[in-house]
């Protein structure tokens, strides 16, 4: 059974007045007095067309989003009060007729930016060319108030039915709490990633100033306390009357702020900052403050500084903040950020179809307080780096101290060998490290030549590179053959080591008792508490054999260029670094001619990122053959640094060149001493004829004294052969020698002893005396010091024995 159709169309009355007929569809009913009737609904699709038009008209004028429509040329065809209001022309008297076929940059919006208007004219052509909508995302005030706001701008394509292109919609939405969150989000990482790649305090203040730069004000300057840059611990309390402080960094927007120059106190000078300044308040109570250009302090501050004053009318200054510099309580300085009035510069950059269109400055808005808790938080952050660079800065200059004080200054009077050395620091990044070099003189005119390289830097890479160089300098006194003073040398570090690992666990055992500030202050970039290790390259030279003996302990070979100008590296057996422990160390050695240069050297000098050791090898002998017969050992020294080091190495340089020197035969005399007694008298006699005929009448009978007590004591005590030898150096050295291993012993003989006198009497009249000794036997030898005025050696020949 087909069921009655129930639609039809009933006439009705809309509310805004008027009568039209609807469609309609319902049920029957029946009413209270019994009247059927048919209720159900009514819609408008049988609405004629020029109401609904009417209704989406009012829809787009009451719309609280701006909206405008543009033709395919950009030129506008209908805009709706809240573009009028955000662009601040609500006021202007204008009709719709009036601005009909403008283009966005013809149209009298003050609150939008000019090139945002152009950009969005170029975005319109764009999108009726293309079809595909774009958003564009940049800056205006909100409607009715000062500050700036902002705004994602959507483009979107408006079709007829057949899908031809009537015009392009642009409406603007507000997003300026996500921009906030964005941008105070984007700031915090760039300030995480930027500060604190540097333990320099300069640098580190200029990646701070360059990080808020442009993306939080136009202008920031970094003052510090100019003890901060020494790596001193600033005053407590605040300052009293005007505050001086050194500019770190600054950075500006645009060409004209952008140098190191452009602000009132160029970067690395002083500037002075009178009490009531905002940057001195700020310095003295430790807190941040907002200030704009009318404020009562900022007018008496700028009143009494007549080139600040001018610097702020240049430039437009309309705010500034104040951030104090603080981290573990101590304040080291103020930073000042600025906003300009016309911040200028605009930058557009696009990813797919959303182009951001950015102001160079945030805004060109004054700051506000809601702006200090983001500003405080990238100076905190950046407040603690500084401090670290600060405190490495004070560790730097106090291993740098320590280790100049610890490395020979001046080479000591000898004649064995003309030297000249270097020692190039690591960079400060990198932090002082643990290289030496020194010259011994030692007896029988012979001299040791050391350099060694402990690993690591900091404070602890200089002290325990004192600690080995005093130890060599003690091992050296004794005479101790180069292979034989290693071994001792690494006894040394494995003791060292074993203190050092005792003490760690120590202090793990009882972390309370350990100094809290302890870990600060002895922070250093080795670990403070790590490992030694270290190298060594120990050499003796003889100028009167003429011979060379050396042995190494990890450490690179040195290199020899010999009088016709060949270099090579002396093929020195490689022992292990010290602190291995458990292992030999082997020596060897060679005849250098006289005028040979030895080159000692560690491997900072040859090791480099940018080049192969045996590049830096190569490099050297280069250098060295390039040198010339006789060259300034000096300038040696600087050619070789200049070709194979940079102005910033990473790791320590040290180089010592030795030039050897020979000791002609008519300054020393040897004579073979028969072991008997009675030859005693003789040997005084042959110390006497040479004396004179060197011109040393005056040295006659205290050599003779100190000749009768050697010579007894070697036929009384030791073994044949016996040998006097007497060498007129820069001192007059008498030696004797015998085959037995036995040392002598000074003591001090009591009044009844008839004997025991004999090296007492040999100490006393010598300025200094001692033993060594050889797989030959020992050899007592004593110094006197020459009288003034005494001839040159060579100036005689030596007498026949």
């Amino acid at each position: 059974m087909q069921r009655p159709d129930r639609r039809g169309c009933i006439p009705g009355t809309l509310k805004e007045g008027g009568r039209r007929g609807c469609r309609s569809g319902g049920r029957p009913e029946r009413g209270a007095a019994g009247v059927a009737g048919r209720s159900g609904r009514a819609d408008d699709r049988g609405m004629p067309d020029e109401p609904r038009r009417s209704l989406a008209e009012r829809a787009f004028e009451q719309s609280p989003v701006p909206w405008m429509l543009c033709d395919a040329t950009g030129r506008l065809l209908r805009i709706n009060a809240k573009m009028s209001e955000l662009g601040g022309m609500s006021d202007s008297g204008l009709t719709d007729e009036d601005l009909r076929g403008r283009l966005p940059s013809e149209l009298p919006l003050p609150h939008i930016d000019r090139s945002v208007l152009e950009e969005s004219e170029r975005l319109i052509r764009e999108v009726a060319a293309t079809g595909e909508p774009i958003t564009l995302e940049t800056y205006a005030p909100r409607p009715g108030e000062s500050r700036t706001g902002a705004w994602a701008v959507s483009y979107t394509p408006v079709r007829d039915a057949d899908g031809r292109l009537d015009a392009v919609a642009v409406s603007a939405v507000e997003f300026s709490e996500q921009f906030a969150a964005r941008r105070r989000q984007a700031l915090l990482d760039a300030a995480g990633a930027r500060i604190g790649t540097s333990l320099d305090v300069s640098r580190t203040a200029q990646d701070l100033a360059d990080v808020v730069v442009p993306g939080f004000a136009d202008f920031v300057s970094v003052d510090l306390l100019d003890g901060v840059f020494r790596g001193e611990e600033p005053a407590a309390g605040p300052p009293a009357g005007d505050v001086r402080l050194r500019r770190a960094a600054q950075a500006g927007v645009g060409p004209h702020l952008a140098g190191l120059d452009t602000g009132v106190v160029g970067v690395g000078l002083r500037g002075s900052y009178p009490p009531g300044s905002p940057p001195a308040r700020c310095l003295a109570t430790g807190r941040a403050g907002v200030h704009t250009m009318t404020d009562a302090d900022v007018v008496a501050w700028l009143a009494g500084d007549p080139a600040r004053s001018a610097w702020a009318a240049e430039h437009g200054l309309a705010s500034l903040m104040t951030v104090p510099v603080t981290a573990r309580e101590t304040t080291l300085g103020v930073v000042v950020f600025s906003r300009l009035n016309d911040p200028a510069n605009h930058r557009t950059r696009r990813t797919g179809r959303t182009v951001r269109h950015d102001p160079a400055a945030p805004t060109s808005e004054p700051f506000h307080e809601d702006d200090v808790p983001l500003a405080e938080e990238i100076v905190g952050r950046a407040a603690v780096w500084l401090d670290n660079a600060r405190r490495y800065t004070r560790e730097r200059a106090t291993a740098l101290t320590l280790q100049h004080s610890l490395l020979q200054q001046r080479a000591p009077r000898q004649a064995a060998v003309d030297v000249a050395s270097r020692y190039l620091p690591a960079s400060a990044q990198a932090g002082v490290g643990g290289d030496w070099f020194d010259v011994i003189p030692l007896s029988g005119t012979r001299v040791a030549l050391v350099v060694g390289d402990v690993t690591g830097h900091g404070l602890h890479a200089s002290a325990t590179m004192g600690r080995l160089r005093t130890a060599v300098r003690t091992l050296a006194d004794v005479d101790l053959p180069p292979d034989e003073l290693l071994s001792h040398l690494d006894d040394l570090v494995i003791s060292l080591n074993t203190e050092n690992a005792e003490a760690e666990a120590e202090a793990e055992a009882h972390p309370d008792e350990v100094d809290a500030s302890g870990g600060d202050e002895a922070s250093s970039t080795d670990g403070g508490s790590a490992e030694i290790g270290a190298t060594c390259l120990y050499a003796v030279y003889d100028p009167i054999a003429r011979r060379c003996v050396l042995a190494r302990a990890g450490h690179p070979e040195p290199a020899l260029r010999t009088p016709d100008g060949r270099v090579e590296y002396l093929d020195v057996p490689a022992g292990p670094p010290l602190g291995l422990g458990g292992l030999a160390f082997e020596s060897a050695e060679f005849e250098l001619p006289p005028g040979s240069l030895l080159a000692l050297f560690t491997d900072g000098l040859v090791e480099s990122r940018f080049r192969d050791p045996d590049q830096g090898l190569a490099a050297l002998s280069d250098q060295l053959a390039a040198a010339g017969p006789d060259p300034d050992l000096a300038a040696v020294c600087d050619d070789v640094l200049g070709a194979l080091t940079t102005l910033r190495p990473r790791d320590d340089v040290a180089l010592l060149l030795a030039r050897t020197r020979a000791l002609g035969a008519d300054q020393v005399a040897d004579w073979s001493v028969p072991f008997d007694p009675t030859f005693v008298a003789e040997a005084r006699g042959l110390a006497a004829r040479q004396l004179a005929h060197w011109g040393l009448p005056e040295l006659t009978f205290v050599t003779e004294l100190v000749v009768s007590e050697l010579v007894t004591n070697a036929i009384r005590y030791g073994r044949p052969p016996v040998r006097l030898r007497l060498i007129r150096d820069t001192a007059l050295i008498c030696e004797v020698s015998d085959a037995s291993g036995t040392a002598p012993h000074l003591r001090r003989a009591r009044s009844f002893e008839e004997g025991g006198r004999g090296l007492m009497l040999v100490a006393q009249c010598s300025t200094r005396w001692g033993t060594r000794h050889s797989p030959q036997g020992k050899t007592i030898w004593a110094e006197q010091a020459l009288p003034t005025g005494s001839p040159a050696p060579g100036t005689a020949s030596a007498a026949p024995a």
